[in-house]
Order: structure tokens, then sequence, then C-alpha cells
């Protein structure tokens, strides 16, 4: 989460009072006790996701949760099935090539020009020629048909391509300027009125919205670090804070903890080929003679213990992690490991040549020590109590890791060469794609072990290029672990070692009622904002 200014006045008791003092001036708080059961007009949220490059969508911004300003062709539901919205019904051609949209003609920009079909096709053309993070690479061209249609033509079928139906908000062509990713204009449920970068964002109700309008007038997203926001949330100068599982096990008068379940994960990315002098294009070093070892690989996932990670660095909020994709329909069961095992994984050891000669609890095989380095981002304390537990799991099985936290920077340079402890978590199978598809080695974080096998690369093209969702299910599924036992999951190749999924946790107002629980990806952006329309204040 960004430190900003805000949160550096934050020291002991002096610094949470100047939060108070900083937050009252914005507006009175709506817990006042003279006015205990009055609806606000105003919500106040601690929730972090501030964008630092801005709230263009052709650019990304969106792409993990609800871009609020713009309106989307479709909507990702609370079960993860697909609804409509600026968007009336869709169909795709029979060779996947052509996609066909149908788009209402009652919404309009807050800027009060209408939202046409030209403004539908410049957005997803513009996004396809930017080289943002909204990945819209399969796109040929987009069409305005007319009036109401719009085509979207694909150079090769994609049936992941829906998601870009999802989280691509769209952008009116007149007003696409230069700053537009400072003061966004959009056909939205808010629109923005202040970001003072660092510090606040200010939006207000678009009035003008064709859709279910929100209850609220105003949200104010306060950018604070997670002691900050639990001081606010304690003095009552929020609705909602999110923290961190480690801070969630608190009792805050008036508020009540929503964890939430998600896609967010944590895992240990292992380099999959042996060191050999070489280099990433970025000119980083890929390979470790460890971690290239099969037997090295599966004994990490067999010794450790994810439900005690869940239990004692989550507090319970969260589940054991099998792959990327635990919550999500496009998941194989069969992919999770059993219970933890350090003799068995001893064992698997054992059998590889891996043995302890020397009896200092450190396995050898050819004179090379079992032991490799695990990097964490320095800031981030749960990936620390992750790394450090993960230490003390598998130092029984006879293999050493030694721990290291480093700034980002460093580890985008030894990511191939090192394990790294990371985190991701998609609505979008495209993400197994990313992390495991042989082409995408060394492609900045994607596959950043250089795993490659043939057999799950021909599972995850035969996903990609589906044009029926049943088989697109069928083929991610296995490409984690098919019938012949291959896979990139623990039971086959274990090119990671994915730990836990994690539960957002959220102190939230206890009048506030959030509608229906949507399960959200990982933390970037706003995506408990995902069902904000539905939100209501019910004391």
């Amino acid at each position: 989460m960004r430190r900003t200014s805000l949160a550096h006045w934050l020291t002991a008791t002096t610094g949470a009072l100047l939060l108070v003092i900083a937050l009252a001036a914005c507006g009175p708080s709506t817990t006042e006790a003279d006015a205990p059961h009055t609806a606000p007009s105003e919500l106040r949220l601690a929730v972090g996701g501030e964008s630092e490059e801005g709230y263009d969508p052709t650019l990304g911004w969106g792409r993990y949760g609800s871009p609020l300003f713009q309106s989307t062709l479709l909507v990702r539901e609370p079960d993860l099935g697909v609804g409509t919205d600026l968007a009336t019904s869709y169909q795709v051609s029979e060779d996947g090539l052509s996609w066909t949209v149908d788009i209402r003609t009652d919404a309009q920009f807050t800027d009060g020009e209408p939202v046409t079909t030209a403004d539908v096709a410049y957005t997803f053309n513009t996004a396809a020629t930017r080289g943002g993070l909204t990945d819209v690479t399969a796109l040929k061209e987009a069409v305005a048909i007319d009036e109401d249609t719009v085509e979207l033509r694909l150079s090769e079928p994609r049936s992941t391509f829906v998601n870009r139906l999802i989280s691509l908000g769209i952008v009116p062509e007149h007003a696409h300027g230069a700053d537009y990713a400072r003061q966004p204009v959009g056909s939205g449920p808010f629109e923005l009125v202040d970001w003072q970068q660092g510090q606040q964002l200010v939006v207000a109700r678009n009035e003008d919205y064709y859709g279910e309008k929100p209850e609220f007038e105003r949200i104010v997203f306060v950018f604070t670090d997670e002691d900050a926001s639990l001081a606010a949330a304690r003095a009552g100068e929020v609705e909602m804070a999110a923290v961190p599982s480690a801070l969630a096990t608190q009792d805050i008068a008036g508020m009540r903890l929503e964890a939430v379940t998600s896609l967010d994960n944590r895992g240990i990315s292992f380099p999959t080929v042996p060191a050999a002098g070489r280099t990433s294009p970025a000119d980083a070093p890929v390979g470790n003679d460890v971690t290239a070892d099969l037997a090295i690989r599966r004994a990490v996932n067999t010794a450790v213990d994810r439900e005690r990670l869940v239990d004692g660095v989550l507090e319970g909020y969260g589940s054991p992690a099998a792959g990327p994709v635990d919550a999500a329909p496009w998941f194989e069961p069969r992919s999770r490991i059993a219970d933890a095992d350090p003799h068995a994984a001893g064992q698997l050891l054992e059998r590889a040549g891996w043995t302890d000669t020397d009896d200092d609890g450190v396995r050898e095989k050819a004179g090379v020590d079992a032991s490799f380095t695990l990097l964490y981002p320095a800031d981030d304390s749960l990936r620390q109590g992750l790394a450090l537990s993960v230490v003390d799991m598998v130092a029984p099985a006879g293999i050493e890791i030694r721990t290291e936290g480093v700034a980002w920077d460093e580890i985008y340079q030894r990511q191939h060469a090192d394990a790294v402890l990371f985190g991701w978590g998609s609505h979008d199978p495209t993400e197994m794609f990313n992390l495991y598809h042989s082409s995408l080695a060394g492609t900045e974080s994607f596959n950043p072990g250089y795993y490659s096998d043939p057999t799950v690369d021909q599972h995850l093209d035969a996903a990609m290029a589906a044009t029926d969702a049943e088989e697109a299910t069928r083929q991610w599924r296995a490409a984690q672990l098919d019938e012949e036992a291959r896979g990139f999951s623990a039971p086959a190749d274990a090119a990671w070692a994915w730990l836990v999924n994690l539960e957002h946790t959220y102190f939230v107002d206890e009048c506030l009622d959030l509608g229906p629980a949507y399960v959200e990806p990982h933390g970037h952006g706003w995506p408990v904002t995902a069902g904000i329309t539905s939100w209501r204040w019910d004391c």
C-alpha cells in the first residue's frame, strides 16, 4: 500500500490525532452522536487502490475491478458469471473471430454527450495500440456497424476476450486527450471531482447514470497506510477501512469485519532451468541449479503446511492454495496436494540423490547444497511472514532457504535466478497462460522461472483458441493436471509452490450494507467497489 505524507504524520497517539483532524477538515463525521440514525450523503473509504498512472482504461485502469467512472460493455457478477452493462447482448461467430455487441442508446457521458458505437470502437482500437496493461492484442479492428451495433474483429480466436468486454471502460473519442487520465470523462455511476495525489480522491454520483443510481452522493477515497487506516476507523472518520489479516483480529466499536473471498493468492515461483550463463532479454541472469531439480520443487510443495500458514500468518482469513485460480470455475481440484508431510518430502529428495552426507541438516547432490534464496518485497509484512514460515517448514526435509527482503527493482532483476514470493489473482484465466506458457518466459514478470513443457503449452493454446466455453474450461484444467498426470501444478511439474489464497478484510460501519458479496481479484484498484451501486445505509 502506498505510504503517503498523511501516513508519515501518524506516530503513536499524536499522529492518530492529526489524522482525525485532517479527515474532519474535509467534512463532518457521518457517525457523530447527534445524528446516529441519519443516512449520510457521503462515504469515506480507506481502501488503498490509488492509481498513480491515473484513470484511463485504455492504459489499464479498471482491469482489477470496476473502473467506476466508465461503463463497461459487460460486468462480472458475484458468482463470477457474466452480465450486461452498456451492452444489451452479444454474439460470437462460430469461428470465434467476430464478436457482435448491441449497446444501449440511452447512455451519456458526464459532459452531456451521448455514448455511441463509435466511442466503443474507438476505445477498443485505442487500447489495442497503446501497449497498456489491458491486453487487447487479439483485436484486429473494432467497427461501428450502426447506431447500436459494434463488431469486434479478432486476428485469432480468443476465448478470454470476453474479459476485455468486462474490464475495458468506454472512453469518449471527443474528450480522450492527453490529460484524460487525471480528468476522466465517462458514463459510469460516478464522476471524478478532485484528486489530491497521495492524499485523497473525491467522486460524485453521476445523476445522469442510466443504471441503478448509487445511494450516496459522494465517495471520498482516503489514501493512507495500514496503520493510519486503522486509526481512522477507530476514530469514526471512515465508513470502511481495508486492513491486512494481522490487524483484522481487533474489535472496533460501531464497525464489523467483512472477510471477502478472493482469487488473490501468494506463491513461490521457482527458476526451473539450470544456471548456464544465459540472460533474459532485459539482461537479467537466468537459472538456478537447485530449484531446476524437480525433486526440490516437489519436496517444498510437500513439506509446506498450508493450513498452518492460513492459521498462523493470515489469522485464519484465507485458505490453502493449490494454484493461481482456486476459487474459479476453471480450477482443477485434482491439482491439490495431500496434507503437509516433511518426511515424505525427505524421501522424495533421497530417491533423487539428495543426501545429507555431512550431517549438517542440509542435503547435497553432486557437491551442490539443497539451498536457495527466496526473495520478497521488503515492505510487505505478510509475504515476510509467509517466507519465514516456509523456511521453518522445509528445514526438516533437508532444504535450506535463505530469505531476503528487497526492493521491487531488485526482485525484477533477480526473479529468473532466485525464487520469489509473488502475489497474483485475476478473474481472467489468461493469467494462467501468462504465468506458464513457454513463449512468455522472461517477459516482465510473466513466467519468471522460464518454465516450459510442450504438453502444458498445447493445453494452454487450446484453451485460448477454444470457441466453446466448456472446452476452454476443460483445457485450462488439463494444463494444471491432465489425465496423463502432466501439468504445471504441484503433483506434476511443481513450477510454483502456491501457498495461500487471501480473504480481503475490511472494517465496515455496522450501518453500511454492501449488498451481494463479490469474489475479488488481486488487490490493485478498488475491487471492493464492484457492487457499489447496491450499497445501502440500513440504520
